[in-house]
């Protein structure tokens, strides 16, 4: 998608709606203009007609004085022509045939009237006006007719319009440019507090520090949370980094000196004894780098992109299964409730069946060699599904929970690599759920909480309308 000028959008935001109240205002101007012109042009008609009747009166009809000479020659910015007759016809002065009245003419005193009309092929617009009066002895009812081309009046309206219209289109200008020139002195903060980005290396993640307008407020805010979760990300890979070198250090050394003895055994039987002993520190060294991955995967998975609707029970199924094909001398009893059929969640297959099975591996590995059973038990209410694994081993000291789910700790020293519940923790935690160690009278009881589909989270993903088959891993 092109790019589009701030300027250039503020600019069509502000002048498109101004520019339609120009294209009002200066409609609203000339039907004003037009009607305020109407009125000024018919009193100027009026003063003229009264002026007329007044010399002509007081001349005889023999001549009109200077002044209304100068009104007639110049009304309202135009010449205006005239004609007088007499009550029994007789012409009495100005132009000869004056345009003919749409009116009927009826006997007696009348108001003035006000009509347009056509004199030589010309619009005019013209006034007849009644006077009583007595010129050489004759006595009686004169009419004067005054008329006006409407050029006059309607290059006056032309003028007014033009000038508002003048006026206004100036005033657009000047606010464009006001635009212009404003939003780039508008944006300076935003440029500044770019070009400061710029400067910064990739390691520095810190805060962005400056004072910025209130409306970038927001976009530096959601910066800062962004550049906050990728420094402890990338603290988080460093401090993974370290610890997994610190924990293959030992089995790679291991599996190095042991290969170091098979290649100087003195006879067969001793080389065959030790290459024993290095297949194991393999799959120890294996299984180590294995949960590391695991480990890993489980602190960037997203759930959202990557999850599907899953059945519970279905998915503890195959755990047990693949369980049982691992440990082939232990079995899991398994109990749900009726309620877990009509709910499901929303999840990554993959990463939930690693959590169980490091769960239920832990009991083997940590609840000692007096492990004789291992129960499952699953429950549904409305919101959440509850999942706890309960074994007859040593089980832990409430004082070592936390210790028990820390990366790469133990509450007892023994074999494993001190992952199992951190990853079943960590998968458990991007599911929304929770993992906690409960009180148990014997062995050790782990409760997971996960919630039902239909409660996730409005952000991830549409659920697909069929449920995905689960396969085994």
């Amino acid at each position: 998608m092109k790019a589009q000028s701030l300027r250039a959008r503020l600019i069509l935001i502000i002048l498109t709606p101004l520019l339609l109240i120009s294209v009002v205002a200066t409609a609203w101007q000339f039907h004003n203009t037009t009607d305020r012109a109407e009125e000024i042009f018919d009193r100027g008609l009026l003063s003229a007609a009264l002026a007329i009747s007044r010399d002509v009166a007081v001349s005889g009809g023999d001549a009109l004085s200077p002044a209304t000479r100068r009104l007639v020659s110049d009304t309202s910015g135009g010449e205006l022509f005239y004609h007088v007759f007499a009550p029994d016809g007789v012409f009495v002065t100005g132009y000869a045939t004056p345009p003919v009245s749409p009116f009927p003419v009826a006997a007696g005193p009348q108001e003035p009237q006000f009509y347009d009309a056509v004199y030589q092929g010309r619009d005019v617009r013209v006034l007849r006006f009644q006077d009583a009066t007595v010129i050489d002895n004759v006595s009686g009812l004169f009419t004067i007719t005054v008329w006006q081309d409407t050029q006059v009046r309607a290059g006056f309206i032309r003028d007014v319009v033009l000038r508002v219209f003048g006026v206004i289109a100036l005033m657009v200008v000047s606010v464009a440019l006001v635009v212009w020139f404003g939003v780039g002195l508008g944006l300076r903060p935003l440029l500044d507090l770019q070009e400061a980005i710029a400067r910064r290396n990739p390691n520095e993640l810190e805060p962005i520090r400056r004072n910025v307008p209130v409306e970038a407020q927001g976009i530096v805010s959601t910066l800062n949370t962004l550049l906050d979760r990728v420094s402890r990300r990338i603290s988080s890979k460093d401090e993974f980094i370290s610890n997994a070198a610190h924990q293959l250090r030992n089995p790679i050394a291991g599996v190095l000196a042991l290969a170091e003895a098979v290649e100087k055994a003195p006879t067969p039987e001793a080389a065959k004894s030790r290459s024993s002993e290095l297949i194991a520190a393999a799959r120890h060294a294996t299984h180590l780098t294995n949960q590391l991955l695991s480990f890993e995967r489980a602190t960037g998975s997203d759930v959202a992109l990557n999850g599907e609707v899953l059945d519970i029970d279905a998915l503890i199924a195959l755990v047990v299964t693949r369980f049982e094909q691992q440990y082939p001398g232990y079995t899991v009893t398994v109990t749900s409730d009726r309620k877990t059929s009509h709910h499901h969640i929303w999840g990554d297959p993959v990463m939930l069946q690693e959590a169980f099975l490091n769960l239920l591996a832990n009991a083997v590995v940590h609840g000692g060699p007096q492990v004789s059973r291992i129960d499952l038990r699953i429950s549904a209410s409305d919101k959440a599904i509850e999942i706890i694994v309960e074994d007859d081993g040593i089980g832990i000291d409430p004082a070592d929970h936390v210790l028990a789910i820390g990366r790469f700790s133990q509450a007892k020293a023994g074999p494993g690599s001190g992952l199992g519940l951190p990853i079943a923790a960590r998968v458990v935690e991007n599911h929304k759920g929770a993992l906690q160690i409960k009180p148990s009278t014997s062995g050790a009881k782990i409760q997971i909480s996960l919630p039902v589909w239909r409660d996730l989270d409005a952000a991830r993903p549409a659920a697909p309308s069929h449920q995905r088959h689960l396969s085994q891993t």
